[in-house]
């Protein structure tokens, strides 16, 4: 890994922290930044890590303590892909890429209307089509329209419903994209939304996320680079 890809992780790394710890308080949970890592020492909700570290080297016998291993399911991002969690009783998950997109890339073009979710009713709908009946769309609860760094991106078809979506988390100097999807067109056109809605609103900022798999190749197909590996460790008790 480069010098310029160390520093980028460690952005992506903080900047997915923060959303983390945004979905956190829409919770009502509390989460606490050291130099080395975001914790939570409550259970976070679905689909969200319970620690994420901030700096290569993180210590396990310090990190592990500081979030709920009791409970089911507890889990760390491994941003840096350095650590060995099997002693404290996690296995890995999956593994995944930091990626990258630079704010001069090409634009993209998505026919989709887009907008930005700004009540709960609206909100609503795009957890639906996020959830795509799963059970799972009240993740995403009212408190995150009060979170002046999140931005819900709304993707709508020429008769108004909700077909495709992104979350946007505005760092200092550059965006985070994560929860990608569309109902129709796979995660082609889930991308090709998500730049398009993110462009309009942040033009001159770079990106940044992590995906893995198909939705990896995707991201790379629409400009994006990976810059570094992560992982997922999931505690079993």
């Amino acid at each position: 890994m480069t010098t310029s890809e160390q520093f980028l992780v460690r952005a992506a790394a903080r900047n997915n922290a923060e959303w983390c710890a945004a979905m956190s308080r829409s919770h009502g949970l509390t989460s606490a930044f050291t130099p080395g890592a975001w914790t939570a020492p409550e259970r976070t909700p679905p689909f969200y890590p319970d620690a994420v570290t901030l700096e290569p080297g993180a210590d396990p016998a310090g990190l592990v303590p500081r979030i709920d291993t009791r409970t089911p399911g507890a889990s760390v991002k491994d941003s840096f892909a350095d650590l060995d969690l099997g002693r404290a009783g996690f296995q890995v998950l999956f593994e995944a890429q930091w990626i990258h997109r630079a704010a001069g890339a090409p634009a993209v073009v998505s026919a989709l209307a887009s907008d930005v979710a700004g009540d709960t009713d609206t909100l609503r709908a795009w957890a639906l089509a996020w959830d795509d009946g799963d059970g799972n769309e009240g993740l995403f609860r009212p408190e995150l329209l009060d979170d002046p760094a999140t931005a819900v991106l709304v993707g709508r078809s020429a008769d108004g419903r909700v077909v495709a979506g992104a979350v946007a988390s505005r760092g200092d100097d550059m965006v985070g994209v994560s929860n990608v999807f569309a109902r129709e067109g796979g995660p082609d056109a889930a991308w090709s939304f998500a730049l398009t809605a993110t462009h309009r609103l942040f033009p001159a900022l770079p990106l940044v996320g992590y995906e893995h798999g198909e939705d990896l190749t995707a991201a790379v197909r629409h400009g994006f680079d990976p810059i570094g590996p992560l992982r997922i460790w999931l505690h079993q008790p």
